[in-house]
């Protein structure tokens, strides 16, 4: 089991690494190890400005959907803390309503709609399988843009 948000982030106050006072979360990005080395390599070069959930996995999960100013300690494929962010805006948007311009501010591909939309289709069908929901091009999705605090890692994943 991973540690917890308590013990990262005392982990980070020992390295001199104050998060300011709000609602801390552990996550990750991508399904697999090249995936998630890749988007946080885009984070890391601001390139990667949004993501999106399905509000339907927090609710499943028991977990309470993102606000802004929350942040969340993002960890690599093995674990380790690569950045904090903070949380700059919150949409609940439905699958078919997501834009281009967030879209794009996810970062992903050629940064078209077309590419989000399959990619994220992929994604939210394995995502439905696991939570036991039928994938939907109305299902509710959590968009959240969102700032780079602080860089724990000092090496860019490579592809």
């Amino acid at each position: 089991m991973g540690k917890t948000v308590g013990e990262l982030v005392a982990e980070l106050a020992e390295k001199g690494i104050h998060l300011p006072e709000g609602c801390v979360r552990i996550g990750g990005f991508g399904d697999s190890e090249a995936l998630s080395a890749s988007l946080i390599a885009l984070i890391l070069t601001g390139v990667k400005r949004g993501t999106c959930s399905l509000a339907w996995s927090w609710d499943f999960d028991g977990e309470p959907i993102p606000k802004v100013n929350d942040m969340e300690i993002v960890l690599d494929w093995d674990g380790s803390p690569a950045v904090v962010l903070r949380v700059t805006e919150v949409q609940i948007v439905p699958f078919d309503r997501v834009g281009a311009e967030f879209a794009a501010s996810e970062g992903e591909g050629d940064l078209s709609l077309a590419y989000w939309r399959a990619e994220h289709w992929r994604f939210f069908t394995a995502e439905c399988s696991r939570i036991g929901r039928v994938v939907d091009h109305s299902m509710p999705l959590v968009c959240e843009s969102f700032e780079v605090l602080y860089t724990l890692t000092s090496v860019l994943p490579t592809e």
